[in-house]
């Protein structure tokens, strides 16, 4: 199909690499955000071998790798800091790292600026407030009273999804997992030059961000999903580890010292397993498979998905093929990281069989190697 106008919801990861697959292809796409500051938390994100996979195809890897700090093995750790495992990872692309650690703050400039380079018109502070599928098109008006009409609407827009709630009002809700994840940002030791995984009942991992920077991220159980005060984060994030043995994260417990930088995070998932389209009204990424951070493949998927469904709606001569083939071509793979990083979180609190971290992730690795 050619000549599609296409309104993205939500200016995320997702919706913004949806928006340069799309803009490739030749589409007139709009893409709206409901910050008008269009902000990000500021820790970092670890992204596997496909995801640099994907950046090449969207024409934006160096900038991408610049941005972050390749690597090219994980290392498995037990609590007193006895490494059990080093998994050497696979480049996919010829010349590029296997992986890149990268700060959030630092993805989003390169996403955003190359989507505004690449032709989309991006309005920041609004939402959509009515929604109108006549089978031709969808006629959308905005939360600043604004409308405009579509050949598609994309749901970019989350766990959360207002496109999701609109379309699939009795879909499944997000459901907590009993675990939550604390983040902060280090200056980076030498010897983090990849991720560096801690097993157990607390899970801990270093990842490099660039040259200077480095975060941890802790998932520790949290069965009754409590609210913590703003004001203790550094202290609580700081008792959560007090007792890990292992000399390297005891070196770093007192350095947790600014409220302001923990970003604490409970952990919830959501699997659609029916339609991912109503209509001229697809979903992607969190709105449809979100996944715990387990096997660090969330953004990696919502990736992926924007470059199918670009990919599809070349493809097909109408839209409800190219939406019905996006959805199979996505759905197992999607499952797969579900299940397998819910798996690992569920075993570390109990809920489940204790997972071997290493097999899981190298069965990952290879998961994801596949074409998408």
């Amino acid at each position: 199909m050619k000549d599609l106008s296409i309104l993205i919801v939500g200016g995320g990861i997702g919706g913004l690499t949806s928006a340069i697959a799309l803009c490739r292809k030749g589409y007139a796409v709009e893409v709206i955000e409901r910050d008008p500051d269009w902000s990000v938390y500021g820790v970092g994100i670890i992204q596997q071998g496909n995801v640099i996979r994907a950046m090449t195809e969207l024409g934006l890897v160096d900038d991408y790798i610049s941005a972050g700090f390749g690597f090219d093995r994980v290392q498995v750790y037990i609590p007193t800091g006895q490494c059990v495992a080093d998994i050497p990872t696979p480049r996919l692309v010829d010349g590029y790292p296997g992986n890149v650690g990268i700060g959030r703050r630092a993805l989003h400039k390169v996403l955003g600026d190359r989507t505004i380079g690449a032709g989309a018109n991006v309005r920041l502070g609004l939402t959509v407030a009515t929604m109108d599928d006549d089978g031709a098109g969808v006629s959308v008006t905005f939360s600043d009273g604004s409308a405009g009409r579509y050949d598609l609407v994309i749901g970019a827009d989350g766990l959360y999804s207002q496109t999701r709630q609109t379309i699939f009002p009795d879909a499944p809700k997000p459901e907590f997992t009993g675990q939550s994840v604390w983040r902060y940002n280090f200056k980076r030791t030498p010897d983090v030059i990849g991720l560096q995984a801690y097993e157990g009942q607390t899970g801990i991992g270093l990842v490099p961000l660039s040259n200077e920077l480095m975060y941890m991220y802790v998932t520790t159980p949290e069965p009754d999903n409590p609210r913590y005060a703003k004001e203790d984060l550094a202290s609580t994030m700081r008792a959560k580890i007090a007792n890990v043995p292992s000399p390297a994260i005891q070196a770093l417990v007192g350095q947790i010292t600014a409220d302001d930088e923990v970003v604490y995070k409970p952990l919830e998932w959501m699997f659609l397993e029916g339609p991912w389209h109503k209509g001229r009204v697809a979903l992607l990424g969190d709105a449809v498979h979100a996944t715990t951070p387990h096997l660090g493949q969330g953004a990696g998927m919502a990736i992926e998905d924007g470059l199918v469904l670009a990919d599809e709606l070349v493809a097909a001569d109408d839209i409800q093929t190219a939406l019905a083939t996006y959805r199979d071509r996505r759905f197992e793979r999607c499952r797969y990281i579900v299940d397998s990083s819910k798996a690992i979180c569920f075993g570390q609190i109990g809920k489940g069989p204790l997972v071997d971290n290493a097999v899981a992730t190298r069965e990952m690795f290879m998961k994801v190697a596949e074409p998408i």
